[in-house]
């Protein structure tokens, strides 16, 4: 994929997983609802969306769709931010995220796990 997703273009994204195909008009709806957008700045980051390849939209309807799942998107961010703040290493983020966290008995066993379903 190779694309860095904006929280404002994340926003379009959960809407779309969330509710499925939408129009245009549905999305600037249910966008000014939950985050008090207008219609002209959700029209504009749904076409930035578009160019990106994030969405589709077709004619002359609107309906939008995401081309990319949320799973894809997790993925995408999650390697990322351990590219920009780890210089590439997985296991650097994780030593991060459990430092100073006492692990239950079965947080580990499901570490050990992972660890294992990954060799």
């Amino acid at each position: 994929m190779g694309y860095r997703i904006f929280d404002s273009e994340l926003k379009i994204l959960e809407l779309l997983w969330d509710g499925g195909e939408l129009t245009a008009k549905e999305i600037a709806a249910l966008a000014a609802a939950q985050v008090g957008w207008s219609k002209t700045t959700t029209y504009t980051v749904l076409k930035k969306c578009v160019e990106k390849g994030l969405i589709a939209r077709t004619e002359p309807d609107f309906r939008c769709t995401a081309l990319v799942t949320r799973q894809q998107a997790q993925q995408q961010e999650t390697r990322d931010l351990i590219d920009r703040m780890y210089g590439g290493a997985a296991d650097r983020l994780v030593a991060s995220l459990l430092e100073g966290k006492a692990l239950s008995v079965e947080e580990i066993d499901r570490l050990r796990r992972l660890v294992e379903e990954l060799k």
